[in-house]
């Protein structure tokens, strides 16, 4: 009897165990598809963003291109009016000078103008009398001749004279009319300038604010990739997944540290690493500070060094389900929009030189429960 009743407690206490195991593996079944099914929407939400920042990003671009066009035509135009302006100086001092030649015109103008009424004057009161009693007055017959050549002479100069006052008159009134009519058309030309150039400077503003509109909407858009990285990475919190996650990270960690780093000398860069490096430290840790952005830059330059990684900035950053603002497209964005600051482009400079104020660190997350490592700011770094 006693064997039966020993039996029986056995078993129930196997069935009660079994059935305590199913819960708990069911329990923790429904926790991980319950998460990678809010994992999942994040990743669509995220995906319809990407579409709409794409979107966004080629109106963008082709207004700025606009923009770029409007800002050479305006250059362009401010130095033709500067160009203007430089002819107008000196046309107003030719004229000044053409001015002065007037003045001194019109003053021998007066001068003659006075003289030949002197002239008249003395031919008026004395007429041909005077030339009669020049005439008489000649002692011979050849200095009768040399007053007639003089009396002729006489005539040819006042003649001379008469036309001469002719042609400075008609001098002046052209001269007057060519400096009234050359300050009409550089007047005229300034004019049209300056009506080019506010009419492309209001182009200029007009397009500047529409491109400051996408750009403010690109930001919004940012913003949103960001909630769903946040929002992702709290679907991954799961105890169950991050234990999973926790463990494969240790075995890689693990798998690196036996197999040694290679020397900061042997890395090749590539041109374009820094921006890279800058731009993913400005996604991760723009808000951290400074050695929270340089340990940043520490890990992905260790994974660099690392045979278990990738052995480029290239390949390390863009590595599969590495850099959450990657598969998010907030990455991008940042990279083609120039988002990262002085800051981040110093700090990736300085990790590039081998800065390394997280050592060996190949991780890094937000702080968790349990989750033991070397912490700056709001990172953990193991």
């Amino acid at each position: 009897m006693r064997r039966k009743w020993l039996c029986l407690i056995v078993v129930a206490c196997a069935c009660l165990f079994l059935a305590t195991t199913v819960r708990v593996d069911a329990s923790t079944y429904g926790k991980l598809q319950q998460a990678q099914r809010e994992k999942d929407q994040a990743e669509k939400k995220a995906e319809q963003v990407q579409g709409d920042l794409g979107d966004l990003n080629e109106e963008r671009a082709g207004l700025q291109t606009y923009l770029d066009q409007l800002n050479d035509e305006l250059l362009q135009t401010s130095s033709e009016l500067a160009g203007i302006e430089d002819l107008i100086t000196q046309k107003e001092n030719a004229l000044v000078e053409k001015q002065k030649e007037l003045e001194t015109a019109k003053e021998r103008e007066a001068e003659q103008y006075d003289a030949m009424k002197k002239r008249i004057k003395f031919m008026y009161e004395r007429g041909d009398s005077a030339y009669l009693e020049l005439f008489f007055n000649a002692e011979s017959f050849a200095d009768f001749l040399n007053k007639t050549e003089y009396v002729e002479r006489m005539s040819q100069y006042d003649r001379e004279m008469l036309e001469e006052y002719m042609t400075i008159q008609e001098t002046i009134q052209n001269d007057e009319q060519s400096i009234v009519d050359e300050r009409v058309a550089l007047s005229a030309l300034q004019e049209q300038a300056l009506a080019k150039q506010d009419e492309v400077s209001g182009m200029v503003n007009e397009a500047s604010l529409n491109v400051a509109d996408y750009q403010d909407q690109i930001s919004k858009k940012e913003a949103e990739l960001l909630a769903y990285e946040q929002k992702a990475e709290e679907s991954e919190n799961d105890i169950a997944t991050l234990q999973a996650k926790l463990k494969e990270e240790n075995a890689l960690t693990k798998q690196a540290m036996a197999a040694g780093f290679s020397d900061l000398s042997s890395i090749t860069f590539a041109s374009g690493d820094i921006d890279l490096l800058a731009a993913i430290i400005y996604c991760e840790a723009g808000n951290q500070p400074y050695i929270g952005q340089v340990a940043v830059g520490n890990v992905v330059m260790n994974r660099v060094k690392s045979s278990v990684f990738p052995n480029t900035i290239l390949e390390v950053i863009y590595q599969n389900r590495q850099f959450s603002p990657v598969g998010s497209g907030r990455f991008a964005i940042a990279l083609a929009n120039h988002k990262a600051t002085q800051s981040c482009y110093a700090a990736a400079q300085d990790a590039m030189a081998g800065s390394a104020p997280v050592g060996n660190c190949l991780f890094f997350r937000t702080p968790i429960p349990g989750l033991t490592g070397i912490q700056i700011g709001g990172h953990i770094f193991y």
